[in-house]
């Protein structure tokens, strides 16, 4: 019997070279993986897959992805395979001389984003709200770039976006902005010109994170892996294939670092066992019973957050072969 074929679009994350390289290969699946960088910006793999549908399977955006699907607007359909995490503290960019030394120092101030339903935006907003105290409509918010799906902002929010052209990560540095949240290292501080006019909004972001971590209990999802509905209405079992597929190639990069000269880093393998003693052995758990609580809280600041019409149940993003794992 021929195998399926079928296309992915993903990031080259260390976990996904196992497949990229054509080592792992899914079960009953012809699996054409390929690179395909993830910005928002026109021949972006997120636009390219929630506006176009271009590949079979792709790597998107989770926070844009709920939006699609909680307006029953989407001919896609996830796997809960979730790639890229990131905590929000980390995030939170600050100019050295805005008067922020705490997340309550954000009222009043202008702070930038990629986009407003950017993932890391979701999150970190949400995270202000909840963890920290600050009131979403005491910020001034300013967005970098088009909307990926337009949403009418709840009332009393100040959302604007920057003039064309505009670097926002410049801005930043010449203080025209107060603060940044952006998944990325900005440029000032990674490459900086005039050192310490950037900094990250928590000092000892790690130690925050620690403690995000140990009283919520996961850490944050940003990406999930987007399926064409009709293919699985046609071809149900391939959801799970594939996603066992993703498991396969994790557990190869995690086996990878057991060689401590596997990453430049000088200390990647000590970082990491100290990242397990803290996150757990397997902080990047596929699956929707290991996620829930993390799905529904992005879920829920969605809604707060007004990009959503309604809180959809998490069961509802998932294709329904692969809801009980």
């Amino acid at each position: 019997m021929a195998r399926l074929k079928l296309t992915l679009a993903v990031e080259h994350y260390d976990r996904h070279l196992p497949l990229l390289e054509g080592q792992v290969q899914p079960e009953g699946i012809e699996l054409k993986a390929a690179e395909v960088g993830q910005t928002q910006a026109p021949g972006g793999r997120h636009e390219r897959m929630l506006l176009h549908q271009e590949f079979d399977a792709a790597e998107v955006s989770m926070s844009s992805y709920i939006m699609a699907r909680a307006r029953g607007s989407t001919p896609l359909i996830a796997i809960p395979v979730f790639p890229r995490r990131l905590f929000s503290q980390s995030c939170i960019y600050c100019h050295a001389r805005a008067g922020i030394k705490s997340p309550e120092d954000l009222m009043g101030k202008r702070v930038g984003l990629n986009t407003y339903q950017t993932t890391i935006s979701v999150q970190a907003k949400g995270d202000l709200q909840h963890e920290y105290g600050v009131p979403l409509n005491q910020v001034r918010w300013a967005t970098a770039r088009e909307e990926l799906f337009p949403f009418q902002p709840l009332p009393g929010m100040n959302i604007g976006r920057i003039s064309p052209g505009r670097s926002i990560e410049d801005m930043l540095a010449e203080g025209q902005i107060d603060a940044l949240i952006v998944p990325r290292v900005p440029r000032p501080l990674a490459h900086p010109d005039k050192p310490g006019e950037v900094v990250r909004l928590f000092a000892d972001a790690r130690s925050e994170e620690a403690r995000y971590f140990r009283k919520v209990g996961f850490y944050p999802i940003m990406h999930t892996i987007a399926v064409k509905e009709s293919l699985l209405k046609e071809h149900p079992w391939a959801a799970r294939s594939l996603l066992q597929a993703f498991e396969q190639a994790k557990e190869i990069c995690y086996r990878r670092y057991d060689d401590p000269n596997w990453s430049h880093l000088a200390w990647a393998r000590l970082l990491q066992e100290e990242e397990r003693r803290v996150l757990g052995h397997d902080p990047w758990a596929n699956g929707l019973a290991r996620n829930r609580h993390n799905l529904e809280r992005l879920v829920q600041y969605s809604w707060e957050q007004g990009l959503i019409p309604r809180p959809i149940p998490v069961d509802e993003l998932f294709a329904e072969s692969t809801r009980d794992l």
